[in-house]
């Protein structure tokens, strides 16, 4: 039995279609029972739980072989970073309570840092709760900028005419696509060929910087002038609060942006090991993702693995 934990979320359908593909026992978990349906039309157990509740999570964790595990982001709430620690406190309780021997977590480029880079000192506390539990194996998968984290450009480019955002133009971003993301999951769970606690960095086919993002979907939309421009985070800042964040929930995300300019948060391994590729581009066509294995111990290790698979094609979206 695998347990998902949010199912329906970007990552965690894609973990989960997988292993019902597979014909693997799933139990999808979620707030919400309509998302979940989709799943149990095709034989996933639901359980209905949310996930700041360690003695639902706990029950939603019996009698399972191995879960995926991630904290949905809450851009409006005024307490960020509470928010992560509520989360994965509840999860490190429910794993812990449960038993259960195998985990592999949703985590982000820059977790190995303890503050300094916004929301994702979140992910850097999940990950020491969870690395602090004995006899439980867990996967940490850090992956790059989430793809996906560019379709909220429409509205600035029908706004502004140009893309826009806290980076700067010659910054090379490690973009990958949440389905690349949920695959690897679901390949990791399946395999189980990680003991102890390790992360593993994810990224796409290619660093790219958005100035390239912006050549991309101005082909892709048929204006091949659309440039991008990096405006002061004076201006961001309300842009960001105006899209439904939080003010401190803005904060953290320019200071996470300062901190991916800065170089301070940045991927630890190799960038030529390859396991799948993920390509911006007008139309997806099949390709694979890269990736990085680092044992997370006091004495680190770091070795490379290459996977070949065929797919289509961070940090806030799960």
């Amino acid at each position: 039995m695998y347990v998902v934990l949010g199912a329906s979320g970007n990552t965690g359908h894609v973990v989960t279609q997988n292993l019902l593909a597979r014909q693997q026992k799933v139990r999808a978990v979620g707030r919400n029972e309509a998302h979940l349906q989709p799943f149990a039309a095709q034989g996933a157990e639901i359980f209905i739980g949310d996930v700041t509740d360690a003695a639902a999570l706990t029950r939603a964790l019996q009698q399972a072989d191995a879960a995926y595990m991630m904290i949905p982001s809450n851009p409006a709430t005024n307490d960020p970073l509470g928010h992560y620690d509520q989360v994965s406190d509840a999860i490190a309780a429910a794993v812990k309570n449960a038993g259960i021997k195998n985990v592999v977590a949703l985590s982000s480029i820059g977790a190995d840092k303890p503050s300094g880079t916004g929301p994702v000192v979140g992910l850097h506390n999940f990950e020491q709760k969870l690395s602090g539990i004995d006899g439980v194996n867990v996967l940490f998968l850090r992956p790059g900028y989430f793809m996906e984290n560019t379709l909220g450009q429409a509205a600035v480019i029908r706004v502004m005419g140009a893309v826009a955002g806290p980076f700067r133009p010659d910054l090379k971003l490690p973009m990958i696509a949440t389905r690349d993301i949920g695959a690897v999951a679901a390949d990791a769970l399946l395999n189980l060929e990680f003991h102890g606690k390790h992360s593993r960095e994810l990224q796409g086919q290619r660093d790219l910087d958005y100035t390239e993002v912006a050549a991309t979907i101005g082909k892709a939309i048929g204006k091949p002038d659309l440039r991008y421009v990096h405006p002061p985070n004076e201006q961001i800042r309300p842009a960001l609060v105006q899209a439904g964040m939080s003010e401190k929930f803005a904060d953290l995300i320019l200071e996470m942006a300062g901190s991916l300019n800065s170089g301070y948060m940045r991927f630890l391994g190799s960038s030529n090991l390859a396991a799948r590729r993920t390509r911006l581009q007008p139309r997806s066509k099949p390709s694979s993702l890269r990736y990085s294995s680092r044992r997370t111990s006091n004495q680190a290790t770091t070795s490379g693995v290459r996977v070949q698979r065929e797919t289509e094609v961070p940090f806030l979206v799960a």
